[in-house]
Protein backbone atom coordinates (compact mmCIF):
# COMPACT_ATOMS: atom_id res chain seq x y z
CA UNK A 1 0.00 0.00 0.00
CA UNK A 2 1.09 3.72 -0.64
CA UNK A 3 1.05 6.43 1.99
CA UNK A 4 0.58 9.41 -0.39
CA UNK A 5 -1.21 11.28 2.88
CA UNK A 6 1.66 12.93 3.81
CA UNK A 7 2.78 14.38 -0.02
CA UNK A 8 -1.32 15.68 -0.11
CA UNK A 9 -0.59 17.32 3.38
CA UNK A 10 2.44 18.79 2.47
CA UNK A 11 0.71 20.29 -1.09
CA UNK A 12 -2.20 21.85 1.41
CA UNK A 13 -5.13 19.58 1.12
CA UNK A 14 -6.16 15.76 1.31
CA UNK A 15 -6.23 13.48 -1.45
CA UNK A 16 -7.44 10.25 -3.15
CA UNK A 17 -5.87 7.44 -5.57
CA UNK A 18 -6.29 4.33 -7.98
CA UNK A 19 -4.12 2.09 -9.79
CA UNK A 20 -4.69 0.12 -11.89
CA UNK A 21 -3.00 -2.71 -14.49
CA UNK A 22 -4.43 -2.56 -17.62
CA UNK A 23 -3.06 -5.58 -18.77
CA UNK A 24 -3.53 -8.06 -15.35
CA UNK A 25 -6.12 -6.14 -13.86
CA UNK A 26 -4.36 -5.87 -10.48
CA UNK A 27 -5.02 -2.84 -8.71
CA UNK A 28 -4.51 -0.57 -5.53
CA UNK A 29 -5.57 2.30 -4.18
CA UNK A 30 -6.90 4.90 -0.82
CA UNK A 31 -10.07 6.36 -0.92
CA UNK A 32 -11.15 5.40 -4.14
CA UNK A 33 -14.41 4.17 -3.78
CA UNK A 34 -15.49 7.48 -2.29
CA UNK A 35 -17.09 10.05 -4.61
CA UNK A 36 -15.61 12.87 -6.50
CA UNK A 37 -16.15 15.42 -8.41
CA UNK A 38 -15.16 14.60 -12.26
CA UNK A 39 -15.25 18.47 -13.62
CA UNK A 40 -13.67 18.35 -17.05
CA UNK A 41 -12.53 15.02 -16.52
CA UNK A 42 -15.79 13.89 -17.52
CA UNK A 43 -15.00 15.26 -21.13
CA UNK A 44 -13.09 11.30 -20.80
CA UNK A 45 -16.56 9.86 -21.49
CA UNK A 46 -18.13 12.42 -23.37
CA UNK A 47 -15.54 11.97 -26.60
CA UNK A 48 -15.60 8.14 -25.95
CA UNK A 49 -19.84 8.29 -26.59
CA UNK A 50 -18.76 10.62 -29.91
CA UNK A 51 -16.57 8.57 -30.90
CA UNK A 52 -18.70 5.27 -30.59
CA UNK A 53 -21.40 7.41 -32.33
CA UNK A 54 -18.91 8.42 -35.32
CA UNK A 55 -17.88 4.36 -35.49
CA UNK A 56 -21.51 3.35 -35.65
CA UNK A 57 -22.21 5.87 -38.14
CA UNK A 58 -24.52 7.55 -36.28
CA UNK A 59 -22.67 11.31 -36.02
CA UNK A 60 -20.49 12.40 -39.26
CA UNK A 61 -17.41 13.96 -37.20
CA UNK A 62 -16.96 16.67 -40.35
CA UNK A 63 -20.45 17.86 -39.22
CA UNK A 64 -19.80 22.06 -38.20
CA UNK A 65 -20.77 23.73 -35.53
CA UNK A 66 -20.87 27.85 -35.06
CA UNK A 67 -20.31 28.75 -31.89
CA UNK A 68 -21.62 31.97 -30.74
CA UNK A 69 -20.92 34.60 -27.87
CA UNK A 70 -23.91 33.51 -25.96
CA UNK A 71 -22.54 29.71 -26.23
CA UNK A 72 -19.26 30.63 -24.38
CA UNK A 73 -18.51 29.57 -20.97
CA UNK A 74 -15.49 30.20 -18.76
CA UNK A 75 -12.62 28.57 -19.24
CA UNK A 76 -9.97 27.95 -21.78
CA UNK A 77 -9.90 27.80 -25.87
CA UNK A 78 -13.09 29.13 -27.55
CA UNK A 79 -14.16 30.99 -24.59
CA UNK A 80 -11.60 33.72 -24.84
CA UNK A 81 -12.66 34.25 -28.65
CA UNK A 82 -13.74 37.84 -29.85
CA UNK A 83 -15.74 36.82 -33.06
CA UNK A 84 -18.24 33.30 -33.73
CA UNK A 85 -15.99 30.09 -34.33
CA UNK A 86 -17.23 27.50 -36.57
CA UNK A 87 -15.25 24.05 -36.31
CA UNK A 88 -16.76 20.46 -37.09
CA UNK A 89 -17.49 17.53 -34.64
CA UNK A 90 -14.16 16.27 -34.82
CA UNK A 91 -12.36 19.73 -33.23
CA UNK A 92 -14.59 20.20 -30.65
CA UNK A 93 -13.71 16.81 -29.25
CA UNK A 94 -10.29 17.60 -29.80
CA UNK A 95 -10.46 21.28 -28.15
CA UNK A 96 -12.34 19.83 -25.13
CA UNK A 97 -9.75 17.19 -24.28
CA UNK A 98 -6.43 19.45 -25.53
CA UNK A 99 -7.06 22.56 -23.75
CA UNK A 100 -10.48 21.46 -21.85
CA UNK A 101 -12.53 23.72 -23.89
CA UNK A 102 -15.99 23.72 -21.74
CA UNK A 103 -17.74 25.60 -24.51
CA UNK A 104 -16.61 22.96 -27.34
CA UNK A 105 -17.39 19.94 -24.55
CA UNK A 106 -20.61 21.59 -24.12
CA UNK A 107 -21.72 21.61 -28.09
CA UNK A 108 -20.33 18.29 -28.02
CA UNK A 109 -22.97 17.07 -25.47
CA UNK A 110 -25.85 18.59 -27.60
CA UNK A 111 -24.70 16.42 -30.36
CA UNK A 112 -23.94 12.96 -28.67
CA UNK A 113 -26.99 14.26 -26.04
CA UNK A 114 -26.83 13.87 -22.41
CA UNK A 115 -28.87 10.61 -22.21
CA UNK A 116 -26.42 8.58 -24.53
CA UNK A 117 -23.14 9.77 -22.05
CA UNK A 118 -25.21 8.62 -18.95
CA UNK A 119 -25.85 5.12 -21.31
CA UNK A 120 -22.18 4.50 -22.07
CA UNK A 121 -21.52 4.68 -18.28
CA UNK A 122 -24.21 2.57 -17.08
CA UNK A 123 -22.79 -0.03 -19.94
CA UNK A 124 -19.72 0.22 -18.58
CA UNK A 125 -20.61 -0.59 -15.17
CA UNK A 126 -19.43 2.10 -14.12
CA UNK A 127 -22.17 2.38 -11.19
CA UNK A 128 -20.28 5.17 -8.72
CA UNK A 129 -20.29 7.73 -11.66
CA UNK A 130 -23.03 10.25 -12.15
CA UNK A 131 -23.53 12.12 -15.34
CA UNK A 132 -25.92 15.34 -14.46
CA UNK A 133 -24.90 17.35 -17.73
CA UNK A 134 -22.21 19.32 -19.44
CA UNK A 135 -20.27 22.45 -18.59
CA UNK A 136 -22.96 24.67 -19.12
CA UNK A 137 -25.49 22.68 -16.19
CA UNK A 138 -22.43 22.84 -13.93
CA UNK A 139 -21.86 26.66 -14.68
CA UNK A 140 -25.33 27.45 -14.36
CA UNK A 141 -25.88 25.75 -11.03
CA UNK A 142 -22.74 28.32 -9.39
CA UNK A 143 -24.38 31.43 -11.13
CA UNK A 144 -27.70 30.52 -9.60
CA UNK A 145 -26.34 29.69 -5.82
CA UNK A 146 -24.07 33.04 -5.78
CA UNK A 147 -26.23 35.62 -7.73
CA UNK A 148 -30.42 33.68 -8.28
CA UNK A 149 -32.18 35.22 -10.74
CA UNK A 150 -29.87 38.25 -11.91
CA UNK A 151 -26.84 36.21 -13.22
CA UNK A 152 -25.52 40.04 -14.05
CA UNK A 153 -24.38 40.34 -10.81
CA UNK A 154 -22.24 36.83 -10.45
CA UNK A 155 -18.87 38.45 -10.94
CA UNK A 156 -19.56 41.26 -8.22
CA UNK A 157 -21.01 38.84 -5.74
CA UNK A 158 -18.23 35.96 -6.50
CA UNK A 159 -15.85 38.28 -5.59
CA UNK A 160 -17.14 38.98 -2.23
CA UNK A 161 -17.86 35.07 -1.58
CA UNK A 162 -15.91 33.89 1.58
CA UNK A 163 -14.32 30.12 1.20
CA UNK A 164 -16.98 28.36 3.29
CA UNK A 165 -19.65 29.35 1.02
CA UNK A 166 -17.68 28.72 -1.60
CA UNK A 167 -17.34 25.22 -0.27
CA UNK A 168 -20.34 25.11 0.03
CA UNK A 169 -21.69 24.94 -3.84
CA UNK A 170 -23.52 22.21 -5.20
CA UNK A 171 -20.57 21.49 -8.13
CA UNK A 172 -18.55 20.68 -5.28
CA UNK A 173 -20.22 18.39 -4.13
CA UNK A 174 -20.15 14.79 -5.76
CA UNK A 175 -23.84 13.83 -4.66
CA UNK A 176 -25.22 16.94 -6.64
CA UNK A 177 -23.25 17.22 -9.48
CA UNK A 178 -20.87 15.21 -12.25
CA UNK A 179 -18.95 12.52 -10.35
CA UNK A 180 -17.11 9.12 -9.83
CA UNK A 181 -14.89 7.45 -7.86
CA UNK A 182 -11.00 6.22 -8.82
CA UNK A 183 -11.41 3.00 -8.94
CA UNK A 184 -14.48 3.61 -12.12
CA UNK A 185 -12.10 6.26 -13.41
CA UNK A 186 -9.45 3.93 -13.78
CA UNK A 187 -11.54 0.82 -14.87
CA UNK A 188 -13.05 3.32 -17.94
CA UNK A 189 -9.45 3.69 -19.18
CA UNK A 190 -8.40 0.24 -18.85
CA UNK A 191 -11.60 -0.54 -20.85
CA UNK A 192 -10.72 1.86 -23.48
CA UNK A 193 -6.87 0.39 -23.50
CA UNK A 194 -7.76 -2.93 -24.10
CA UNK A 195 -10.80 -2.36 -26.78
CA UNK A 196 -13.61 -3.30 -24.21
CA UNK A 197 -15.40 0.14 -23.78
CA UNK A 198 -16.77 0.38 -27.65
CA UNK A 199 -15.44 -0.85 -31.09
CA UNK A 200 -11.78 -0.94 -31.03
CA UNK A 201 -11.77 2.28 -34.18
CA UNK A 202 -14.03 4.07 -31.21
CA UNK A 203 -11.00 3.47 -28.16
CA UNK A 204 -8.32 4.54 -30.78
CA UNK A 205 -9.78 7.46 -31.38
CA UNK A 206 -10.48 8.22 -27.61
CA UNK A 207 -6.77 7.93 -27.00
CA UNK A 208 -5.64 9.56 -29.73
CA UNK A 209 -7.46 13.01 -28.95
CA UNK A 210 -6.64 12.44 -25.02
CA UNK A 211 -2.55 12.18 -26.42
CA UNK A 212 -3.27 15.69 -27.05
CA UNK A 213 -3.43 16.99 -23.97
CA UNK A 214 -0.84 20.51 -23.86
CA UNK A 215 -1.51 19.79 -19.63
CA UNK A 216 1.81 18.30 -18.17
CA UNK A 217 2.15 19.31 -14.77
CA UNK A 218 -0.24 16.82 -13.21
CA UNK A 219 0.35 13.17 -14.01
CA UNK A 220 3.04 13.40 -16.25
CA UNK A 221 5.25 15.95 -13.77
CA UNK A 222 5.95 12.67 -11.45
CA UNK A 223 7.54 10.62 -14.25
CA UNK A 224 10.62 10.75 -16.47
CA UNK A 225 10.85 11.42 -20.09
CA UNK A 226 10.58 7.73 -21.27
CA UNK A 227 7.39 6.83 -19.85
CA UNK A 228 4.49 7.92 -22.01
CA UNK A 229 1.17 9.88 -19.69
CA UNK A 230 -1.40 10.28 -21.57
CA UNK A 231 -4.28 11.89 -19.44
CA UNK A 232 -7.07 14.50 -18.66
CA UNK A 233 -7.54 16.58 -15.80
CA UNK A 234 -10.34 18.21 -13.86
CA UNK A 235 -10.11 21.93 -12.17
CA UNK A 236 -12.80 23.17 -10.08
CA UNK A 237 -12.18 25.59 -7.22
CA UNK A 238 -10.62 23.75 -4.62
CA UNK A 239 -10.34 20.56 -6.67
CA UNK A 240 -7.12 19.49 -8.41
CA UNK A 241 -7.12 16.29 -10.53
CA UNK A 242 -6.05 13.60 -13.54
CA UNK A 243 -6.66 10.36 -14.75
CA UNK A 244 -4.45 8.89 -17.65
CA UNK A 245 -2.71 5.92 -18.75
CA UNK A 246 0.90 5.53 -18.02
CA UNK A 247 3.05 3.00 -20.48
CA UNK A 248 6.40 2.18 -19.62
CA UNK A 249 8.92 0.93 -21.97
CA UNK A 250 9.01 -2.08 -20.65
CA UNK A 251 5.33 -2.82 -21.71
CA UNK A 252 3.59 -2.49 -18.75
CA UNK A 253 0.25 -0.28 -18.78
CA UNK A 254 -1.44 1.23 -15.81
CA UNK A 255 -4.75 3.62 -15.55
CA UNK A 256 -3.76 5.57 -12.72
CA UNK A 257 -6.39 8.70 -11.33
CA UNK A 258 -5.60 10.71 -8.63
CA UNK A 259 -6.74 14.02 -7.22
CA UNK A 260 -6.76 16.28 -3.93
CA UNK A 261 -9.06 18.56 -2.74
CA UNK A 262 -7.04 21.49 -1.37
CA UNK A 263 -7.36 23.56 2.43
CA UNK A 264 -7.16 26.69 0.51
CA UNK A 265 -9.33 27.94 -2.28
CA UNK A 266 -7.43 30.66 -4.10
CA UNK A 267 -4.30 30.96 -6.02
CA UNK A 268 -2.59 28.56 -8.38
CA UNK A 269 -0.58 26.10 -6.08
CA UNK A 270 1.57 24.49 -8.05
CA UNK A 271 2.70 22.27 -5.31
CA UNK A 272 -0.66 20.92 -5.34
CA UNK A 273 -0.22 19.90 -9.16
CA UNK A 274 3.47 18.05 -8.35
CA UNK A 275 1.85 16.16 -5.23
CA UNK A 276 -0.54 14.61 -7.98
CA UNK A 277 2.58 13.69 -10.10
CA UNK A 278 4.50 12.53 -7.20
CA UNK A 279 1.46 10.33 -5.83
CA UNK A 280 1.13 8.89 -9.19
CA UNK A 281 4.48 7.66 -9.64
CA UNK A 282 4.58 6.43 -6.30
CA UNK A 283 1.08 4.22 -6.81
CA UNK A 284 2.74 2.58 -10.58
CA UNK A 285 5.99 1.75 -8.94
CA UNK A 286 4.44 0.18 -6.08
CA UNK A 287 2.23 -1.63 -8.48
CA UNK A 288 4.03 -2.86 -10.54
CA UNK A 289 6.64 -4.55 -8.53
CA UNK A 290 3.52 -7.46 -8.77
CA UNK A 291 2.40 -7.46 -12.32
CA UNK A 292 4.14 -9.36 -15.23
CA UNK A 293 5.89 -6.55 -16.74
CA UNK A 294 8.62 -5.92 -14.29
Amino acid sequence: MVDAGEVFRRAGGHGWWHVRCVDCDRQDGDAATEPVVLASMVKVPLVLEFARQVVAGQLDPTTRVRLRAADRLGGSGTAGCADDVEMSLRDLARFALSISDNTAADALFAAVGVANVRSLVRELGLADTRIIGGPRQVVASIVGEVSGTDPARFASDYAGLDESRMRALRALDPSRTNASTGRDLTRLLAAVWRDEAAPAAACAMLRGLMATQLTAHRLASGFPDEVEVVGKTGTLLAVRAEAGVVSRPDGGRYAVAVGIRLDRMSGRQPAADRALGTAAYRAVESLRAGCRHT
